[in-house]
């Protein structure tokens, strides 16, 4: 399935490592950091970083022209059903892993009472399924290489939240910082052939909801460390329940219908390599500082853009790879020294 991660992308994986990278995007979507622990926990296999980041990068890349070729290639058209799909499929991917691998072990160091879920999972559960619904939405108004140069404005929502909830007070680099990454982003959005006005709404509602969760996460979860695998195996369970909720009343038994004019296979494998993405993303955590992660991020963007343009034949104006720029050398900053105080 699903950061990015947090992204943001139907990617649980989420799964971008923004918080420490600073979190891996599932996506398009960002989950949080490693577990740590007192005790000494079973070693996890290890990769080398020349291994694990191209593998991360193509997994993630993947993820999302797989889910675009899916949604308007293969007149799929219903995000959330797939949405829903995939957090199931993590959900059941999630505890078959915590029986046969100790790749979840981090489960046992965290300790989910009532109070907890409640006031905790169940909202923050409640803004990634917004995330991971809106965000794969935009996909049928707006091309992939705009929603990539669109996600770029995660860092300046993750500022603006906090300083609402005054969680972070301002000073003149976060200012600048969000001054570029916006100004960066709007050259971008100016330059758009196919601009969609209701895909760009649905993408800025992502954007704000994935932001929202990250800030929440750093409230509400201090110090409760988990990986993305363990998030998800906390999360997809009460995303799954909400998504269910919300099919009925948005795309109801349309996608059932639409199930005999496709193959089982694609979905089966459009889910594993969601799921492959969040495997990943434990490894990559570990194998490189922030600044090379958030290097493999800004990289994977770009390739995934120039990708797109290739496979879809997306024109994409000098303006909005300028203005991109701008944005890439905003966001590069804001990760290495601008959310320092």
């Amino acid at each position: 399935m699903p950061a990015d991660a947090q992204e943001k992308d139907v990617s649980i994986p989420l799964v971008s490592n923004d918080e420490k990278a600073d979190q891996v995007e599932l996506d398009d979507q960002a989950l949080p950091n490693p577990a740590t622990s007192a005790r000494t926990p079973p070693q996890k296999p290890k990769l080398s970083a020349a291994m694990i980041i191209p593998i991360w990068m193509a997994l993630s890349a993947t993820v999302i022209l797989y889910n675009n070729y899916l949604y308007n290639t293969l007149d799929f058209p219903y995000p959330v059903f797939t949405v829903t799909w995939h957090l199931i499929f993590a959900s059941i991917g999630t505890r078959v892993l915590q029986r046969t691998t100790n790749l979840l072990d981090g489960t046992k160091d965290v300790n989910i009472t009532k109070d907890v879920f409640l006031r905790s999972i169940l909202p923050i559960g409640f803004l990634f399924s917004g995330s991971l619904i809106l965000g794969n939405k935009a996909y049928l108004y707006l091309s992939v290489p705009f929603i990539q140069m669109l996600k770029a404005f995660v860092p300046v929502a993750i500022l603006l939240v906090s300083f609402a909830a005054r969680i972070q007070d301002p000073n003149k680099r976060l200012i600048a910082i969000v001054f570029m990454i916006s100004f960066g982003v709007s050259l971008a959005s100016y330059g758009e052939m196919d601009f969609s006005m209701t895909g760009f709404i649905i993408q800025a509602s992502s954007v704000l909801f994935e932001a929202s969760r990250l800030v929440m996460i750093e409230v509400l979860l201090k110090g409760m460390k988990m990986d993305p695998l363990v998030s998800m195996h906390y999360y997809a369970p009460v995303c799954a329940a909400i998504n269910l909720l919300v099919l009925p009343f948005t795309e109801g038994l349309e996608p059932f219908y639409a199930l005999a004019n496709l193959n089982p296979l694609i979905l089966l494998s459009n889910a594993s390599v969601a799921f492959l993405l969040n495997i990943a993303a434990v490894f990559l955590i570990g194998v490189g500082s922030g600044l090379i992660l958030t290097l493999a991020g800004v990289l994977k963007d770009i390739l995934l853009i120039t990708g797109s343009v290739i496979l879809f034949g997306k024109a994409i104006m000098p303006i909005q790879i300028f203005g991109y720029s701008v944005a890439l050398v905003g966001l590069v900053v804001f990760k290495t020294s601008g959310n320092k105080k």
